[in-house]
């Protein structure tokens, strides 16, 4: 067909060379460190007073990366590393010849705030991953886990490590310690191990490194030096513990007669963490039955589209580690792993009748979790992960006290496994992956406690059927990828393929085939179909894509994706649209010397087409776009994108192939200097199209201060405001004819997130998290479909006149044929949404590795009066409405034996 070859020409025309390569060979550093003598152990204080550091020598020689890449540095920096068979010890000498100018900001952990240094250990010597430990000049401590080469950085890893520092007349110096297993290393009589060290001097936005990058690199953790003379060191297989309780008060509205919403609720809980060093370099985490009370919740957000919202995932167990379970194989989201899936609210749902109360979990529990991960000195990376989930039951008691049970999520079994094997003297992978879901469907009926006839897996006469029959039985996936480098790193290819299967019943497959990933039900399709007889599902998907990395200024790349109509992922992975092949192409130009004017900037160009299986064409897409920052550190942020062809198969729900009107939009963003205590980002998105079919404009406004080194806060406030003549409505029935049903929406949706944060040291701090959201639709102008793929709007829509179309009883009637009776009735779509939510959350590290929170969460969710303008449903449905609060306590211990 005409579009592959078209795709084909487009994947391959960046990557013929275009631009020069100037990137010079940087000769490797190389840092040998010697054992301590015995009795010479260091005290972490800061100080780098005691004869134990006085076995090796201090390294220095740093040269700066940024601003003025390969020039000599402002201030001079020195290190020493010394190590024992447990520990491996770091000092640190930051001159600055203003020690009064150093800034001193606190912060929580991971807080990365003020002047600080930075030790980056490759211990895998992969070229890829490296595990990062960095200390401020207020003493508090940062950690990172490094992936991808330095395009991913992962502040979940939390490992026990001790540091210290201190101010004097010199500058600052610190002092830290790293306990072996809290790393991964093979076993080798001397460890070679990819070692930098960074240094930010905070007030001129300075960074200097130990060993040189240069800023065309293609890499960052490749081109490390190196740290010899670890001799005969054990890795130290890890032991860790970690058991919790929590106890936890919940207040509400009182519901007179409800008996499940008295107005308070308290629960006590507890369970377990561990991690078990099974090898040197791969290790076991364990959990049972996790609390994620402290977790900060999700932002708020309504999907017009119908289309599910990704969140990301902020719990502990799953986050940690997260990089060898990824398997993003298409866009920035489709991935086989999304572990949101896992702990997901029941799916079931209860109809009660009318003196009925339910009361339904909120959350699936997490029976337990199990994770096999690591990376071994061969090259291969390793993780399994096996959860699984309990049946869940929602309660039911009418008026007179009867009482009755449902299950609304049934036993669940997931299981993630991944692996890949590093070669090509570590310019090359390739790996897999395989996922699997499997339910226990065999009791998904409706419990009656008042019939001892009754077992718990049979059905009881009279009794509603919950919607359990249309979950998947099982559910599987599996992958390859790849990925080649070479031309030391700056070329490379890189691939993946995909392949699902589900199961389960005719109601369960049919109710797959309809959703709006799928859409097998279209009218107009004719390479699918519904048939409501199946029983399984096979599809498959993938990526292909190349380019230039690094070298010159002079970046480029392209590649083509795609995901088949039967392609199923969200059991235990997340897939927005099946029926998808994408073209992409990029462009960019880096401006790697600052001038007068500016630091660094740059320019690009992305296109990007779409088609179906069918072979329509369904988008053309053009984004021109830069950055620059500027001298004083302000920078701007500008993109043009131009969308000429816009096709979708999804807009009607299960109707005919839709077009809308070409779309042009503009991406406005600047801000001032982030370092400053006070400082701003100013943003505004604006589309707007042929026919004013519909527009989007986005305001946005960023507020920093830290009017003191302890003490932070923002807030974020941003205005959107979407209008479009045809937003999808519903669909209905006339004379036998689908009528599909679109009208002019006027929404505007208001948002402000606030955070507080105080650290009353590096240890204790109080942090404030809230977020009102509220979100007006107001639909007028009703019309009906009539060539959904006409270019002009006004052939593609018909507009009832006033003599079609009343509203009485919050509903709108249709009398479409003007025969005096009404056709058919339209429910009332406007809407109001609105809701608050927030945390205050005391976090106290009492030891290394051992906290306890205090938490305090508090919420409103209603709906407002879609007649009312924003700042009035504000009024009325958060301020003059009593929330739901939660209060927690949660307390941990780390035994590291």
């Amino acid at each position: 067909m005409k579009c592959y070859a078209y795709l084909l020409v487009l994947f391959l025309f960046p990557i013929i060379a275009i631009g020069q390569d100037s990137t010079s060979t940087v000769k490797k550093r190389i840092y040998t460190t010697k054992p301590l003598n015995n009795g010479e152990t260091p005290t972490i204080n800061g100080l780098i007073d005691e004869p134990g550091w006085d076995v090796v020598e201090w390294t220095s020689d740093f040269i700066e990366n940024q601003p003025d890449e390969n020039t000599p540095p402002s201030q001079e920096t020195k290190f020493k590393i010394v190590y024992d068979q447990k520990y491996l010890y770091v000092a640190y000498r930051c001159y600055d010849t203003e020690p009064d100018k150093i800034e001193k900001r606190l912060s929580r952990r991971d807080g990365f705030a003020g002047d600080r240094i930075t030790l980056i250990l490759d211990t895998y010597h992969d070229k890829r991953t490296a595990f990062s430990f960095t200390i401020t000049a207020a003493g508090v401590k940062g950690d990172e886990f490094v992936s991808r080469n330095g395009d991913n950085w992962d502040s979940s890893w939390n490992p026990i490590w001790y540091a210290a520092s201190n101010i004097d007349d010199e500058g600052w110096t610190a002092e830290i310690k790293i306990p072996l297993s809290q790393v991964k290393f093979g076993k080798s009589k001397e460890q070679v191990w990819g070692l930098q060290v960074n240094r930010l001097l905070f007030r001129k936005d300075e960074r200097s490194v130990w060993q040189r990058i240069p800023r065309d690199a293609s890499g960052f953790v490749s081109e490390f030096g190196e740290l010899h003379g670890l001799i005969n060191i054990e890795a130290q297989k890890q032991l860790e513990i970690q058991p919790f309780a929590v106890t936890q008060f919940d207040t509400y509205p009182e519901e007179k007669g409800n008996p499940f919403r008295d107005g308070e609720d308290f629960k006590l809980n507890g369970g377990l963490d561990a991690k078990i060093g099974i090898t040197n370099d791969l290790t076991l985490d364990l959990t049972v039955n996790p609390d994620f009370g402290q977790v900060e919740a999700d932002p708020a957000a309504i999907a017009l589209d119908g289309f599910q919202i990704f969140f990301r995932e902020q719990r502990p167990f799953f986050v940690e580690n997260k990089n060898i379970f990824d398997y993003r194989f298409a866009n920035n989201q489709d991935n086989l792993f999304y572990s949101r899936r896992i702990g997901r609210s029941p799916q079931g749902s209860i109809s009660g009748i009318d003196n009925e109360f339910i009361d339904k979990p909120t959350n699936t529990t997490i029976l337990g979790a199990a994770k096999f991960s690591g990376k071994t000195k061969d090259g291969w990376s390793i993780g399994i992960l096996e959860s699984v989930t309990s049946r869940e039951i929602a309660k039911i008691e009418d008026e007179n006290g009867n009482k009755r049970e449902a299950i609304v999520e049934p036993l669940t079994n997931y299981m993630v496994g991944r692996v890949q094997k590093d070669f090509n003297q570590r310019n090359s992978f390739i790996g897999g992956i395989i996922t699997a879901t499997n339910r226990n469907l065999g009791d998904t009926f409706d419990i009656d406690e008042d019939d001892p006839n009754t077992d718990e897996t049979s059905e009881v006469a009279g009794t509603r059927e919950n919607n359990l029959n249309l979950l998947r039985k099982s559910a599987y996936t599996a992958g390859l990828d790849f990925r080649h480098n070479w031309k030391d790193r700056k070329y490379f290819v890189e691939g993946n393929i995909v392949a699902s299967h589900v199961e389960g019943s005719e109601e369960a497959i049919e109710n797959t085939q309809n959703s709006l990933t799928h859409l097998f039900q279209r009218i107009d399709a004719d390479h699918v179909n519904l048939d409501p007889n199946r029983t399984s599902l096979t599809g498959t998907g993938g990526k292909l894509r190349g380019g230039k990395s690094g070298g010159g200024n002079w970046r480029y790349g392209g590649g083509i994706y795609w995901r088949s109509p039967e392609l199923e992922l969200n059991d235990i992975g997340f897939l927005r649209q099946a029926d998808d092949i994408r073209q992409f192409a990029n462009l960019r130009y880096l401006f790697l010397k600052p001038t007068k004017f500016y630091r660094r900037a740059n320019l690009r160009f992305n296109q990007s087409s779409a088609f179906d299986f069918e072979g329509n064409y369904n988008r053309i897409e053009y984004v021109l776009g830069g950055n620059i920052d500027y001298k004083n550190n302000w920078w701007t942020e500008v993109e043009m994108i131009h969308k000429p062809r816009i096709f979708t198969n999804t807009v009607l729900r299960g109707g005919p192939r839709w077009r809308f009107s070409e779309e042009n939009i503009g991406v406005l963003f600047f801000g001032s200097d982030q370092r400053k205590k006070f400082n701003f980002t100013v943003g505004h998105v604006n589309s707007w199209t042929k026919q004013n079919n519909f527009s989007f404009k986005r305001y946005v406004l960023r507020l920093r201060y830290q009017p003191f080194n302890s003490f932070s806060m923002s807030i974020n406030p941003e205005f959107v405001r979407r209008r479009s003549k045809t937003q999808y409505v519903t669909d209905v029935d006339f004379n036998d004819t689908p009528r599909y049903i679109t009208a002019n929406i006027d929404q505007q949706t208001l948002s402000a997130s606030i955070r507080l944060n105080y650290s009353i040291n590096p240890n204790l701090t109080i942090q404030y998290y809230g977020q009102p959201f509220i979100s007006r639709g107001r639909y007028t102008d009703f019309n009906s479909v009539n060539n959904p793929i006409a270019k002009d709007l006004n052939q593609r829509v018909t507009w009832y006149d006033q003599d079609q179309i009343s509203f009485a009883d919050d509903e709108y009637s249709v009398d479409e044929d003007r025969d005096g009776n009404v056709d058919y009735t339209i429910d009332n779509p406007d809407f109001a949404f609105v809701q608050f939510r927030s945390n205050l959350v005391l976090r106290w590290e009492y030891i290394p590795g051992s906290e306890i929170f205090l938490v305090w969460s508090q919420g409103v969710t209603g709906d407002g009066n879609a007649s009312d303008d924003l700042f009035k449903s504000l009024d009325n449905q958060i301020l003059n409405q009593q929330p739901e609060n939660t209060f927690l306590i949660k307390a941990t211990y780390r035994f590291v034996l």
